[in-house]
């Protein structure tokens, strides 16, 4: 990918993004460290963001597996719904696993196409 820029602002940009990135993650280890009780209100704001982090991760690879959208004809998708399902009512995660993965590969090698 060819830009207008040199090497230099380039790289400033990096290690600026860097150092911010660095100084964020820093500050809450630093501030976590001082303080002895972690407050309420940011402990309930912490429990939702491995879910979050999980579905915008996981999401794309469900909906767009190709780069494009597609919903009709998408086996990862229903895979996906089933292992939800699963993982709603089993509350296990290793069924969760088995029943995901059984369902894509019967829906990719063992069903044929419509």
């Amino acid at each position: 990918m060819a830009t207008g820029y040199g090497a230099l602002p380039i790289w400033a940009v990096i290690v600026a993004l860097g150092v911010a990135t660095f100084g964020i993650r820093a500050s809450f280890i630093y501030l976590f460290g001082r303080v002895d009780d972690v407050p309420e209100r940011a402990t309930r704001a912490l429990e939702f963001v491995p879910p979050a982090v999980f579905a915008a991760l996981a999401f794309p690879a469900l909906v767009a597996p190709e780069g494009a959208i597609a919903v009709v004809g998408n086996e990862r998708l229903l895979a996906g719904i089933v292992a939800g399902v699963v993982a709603w009512y089993a509350e296990d995660i290793f069924a969760t696993i088995a029943a995901g993965m059984a369902a894509l590969w019967l829906l990719r090698f063992g069903v044929p196409a419509i």
